[in-house]
């Protein structure tokens, strides 16, 4: 045999050897036949799901604002838990703080394992009024619950947070549920839409009284409203034994909405022994959201953190 001949046998020996190693250094999981491969159903953090698919019962056409939706952030690692928020931002049922009420609360929330779900629900300002904005927060609780294996939720672990408004539309949840319909056509409607619990931060509640947000009352039930739909929605009169455990923020300094929306609801669920947690802080005007920098009332989320793991959510 020559050099050339030898050569060239060893180079062949070699691309074989080589050949082999790659084939025996494939990840098993490339082996796998694609039918045994694991699936899953969670959607990516950001994405936006209609709460209807086929268009909103009562919308007034077909346009953006005529489409209530949630906006998903699932936590990752190793602080998941399988607890879940919707969150309902504030803006008076004219209008969403959908930033400092709504995707800095989902955040800090993801930073402790727990999903939030960000509510954009129809308000007077698209053209909404009752019962609009309580049917989109029903149907966002339900949506989620009946998403809970998917999601990587427990299904009795579901609360729902909100903020002025969006806190009466969150007191709403806690006393105009329904258990669902077992009959309906649609699987979603089938599941509870009550919360398991309510985050109140410096909430409107009190319809009809001289402490409440007018601006509120007026977008959600109109200028005159009959005397049935005030009743129907001052939530301290609305509150009974069902109604879930609360955790309650409020500001002394909120002059937009006085703190006493927020006893009268806290006073409500003492009358009728549902578990409650409430912080009255001095500092702090109306719209405070994490109040980050705001020296004490800052406290109030960690606050929250240690009630939800008394409560055992977390």
């Amino acid at each position: 045999m020559n050099r050339i001949t030898l050569t060239l046998f060893c180079c062949g020996l070699l691309f074989i050897g080589a050949v082999t190693l790659y084939a025996d250094d494939k990840p098993a999981d490339d082996k796998t036949p694609v039918a045994d491969k694991p699936v899953t159903n969670k959607p990516a953090s950001g994405t936006v799901k209609l709460l209807w698919a086929d268009g909103a019962p009562g919308a007034l056409g077909i346009e953006a604002k005529d489409k209530p939706q949630i906006t998903i952030f699932l936590p990752q690692g190793e602080t998941k838990t399988d607890c879940a928020v919707v969150i309902c931002p504030g803006g008076g049922y004219g209008g969403l703080a959908m930033d400092h009420e709504g995707k800095k609360i989902a955040e800090w929330f993801n930073s402790l394992g727990v999903a939030a779900f960000i509510l954009e629900y129809r308000h007077n300002g698209k053209g909404y009024q009752h019962p609009y904005p309580l049917m989109d927060a029903l149907r966002a609780i339900r949506t989620v619950r009946a998403n809970a294996a998917d999601w990587e939720i427990n299904a009795s672990k579901i609360g729902v947070i909100g903020f002025s408004a969006g806190g009466h539309l969150t007191s709403t949840t806690g006393t105009l549920f329904d258990e669902g319909d077992p009959n309906a056509a649609d699987p979603v409607d089938k599941v509870s839409s009550r919360p398991d619990f309510l985050i109140l931060c410096y909430p409107v509640i009190a319809f009809g009284e001289p402490y409440c947000h007018g601006g509120s009352m007026k977008n959600l039930i109109g200028e005159n409203p009959p005397q049935e739909l005030i009743d129907r929605y001052a939530s301290h009169r609305r509150v009974t034994e069902k109604t879930p455990p609360s955790f309650i923020f409020q500001t002394d300094e909120d002059s937009a909405v006085p703190a006493e929306n927020a006893v009268s609801f806290y006073l409500a669920l003492r009358q009728n022994k549902v578990p409650a947690e409430m912080h009255i802080y001095r500092r702090g005007q109306h719209g405070v959201g994490l109040a980050r920098g705001n020296v004490g009332t800052e406290t109030w989320s960690e606050l929250l953190r240690l009630w939800m793991i008394n409560m055992k959510y977390l």
